[in-house]
């Protein structure tokens, strides 16, 4: 990324190259009333992503996973976090992507994803931007045992959970992923024709 107006990067140290790059770049940055001011910041890039929201309109069920997440286990939240099955892109285009991850976390393979929004899950320390989808499913559509890739360390729990339960599931903190309140945010709009 290349000066500019408003920022000038002074240097950048790359601190771990791992799963991810975490590089703590020392900045100068204009200010809004025109002073520029050195900070330094850590920024991490792991890679743009895609989640989906399958719902079925016949059990009025939302297609969601549980798995084992070791970030909330240190932040003192429950482990097995209930989410909207998603992915890194990995090189992919985000619907391609997608639908190859609805196969391999639900074993559900949906012949139509609709792309609603593209969303910063963390702007403030994270690259990471998500592509976000809905779509139908049918209990029909499973073409695959699911469950997650294992050789990747995914040992992952298909739900099938009614839509409003799931609203529920928000206010009582049983669901407390960001992109999962978000999408099943967007449905219940969608269904009251907002």
């Amino acid at each position: 990324m290349t000066d500019t107006e408003f920022l000038e990067i002074v240097d950048s140290t790359v601190l771990s190259d791992n799963w991810g790059t975490l590089t703590r770049h020392k900045i100068r940055y204009r200010r809004r009333d025109g002073t520029w001011q050195d900070q330094i910041r850590e920024v991490y890039d792991r890679g743009h992503g895609a989640a989906c929201l399958l719902f079925d309109p016949e059990t009025e069920c939302v297609l969601l996973t549980r798995q084992f997440r070791l970030p909330a286990f240190f932040s003192g939240k429950e482990p097995f976090v209930i989410e909207a099955p998603a992915g890194l892109l990995e090189g992919a285009q985000p619907e391609e992507r997608m639908r190859a991850e609805l196969i391999e976390e639900t074993g559900f393979q949906v012949s139509r994803l609709e792309h609603v929004f593209d969303v910063l899950m963390s702007p403030g320390s994270v690259t990471e931007y998500l592509a976000f989808f809905t779509g139908t499913y049918h209990l029909k559509d499973k073409v695959a045992e699911g469950g997650g890739e294992p050789g990747e360390g995914e040992d992952i729990e298909v739900m099938h959970v009614p839509l409003k339960e799931a609203l529920a599931m928000i206010r009582s903190g049983e669901i407390a992923d960001a992109k999962t309140i978000i999408l099943l945010q967007e449905l219940a709009l969608r269904q009251a024709g907002v």
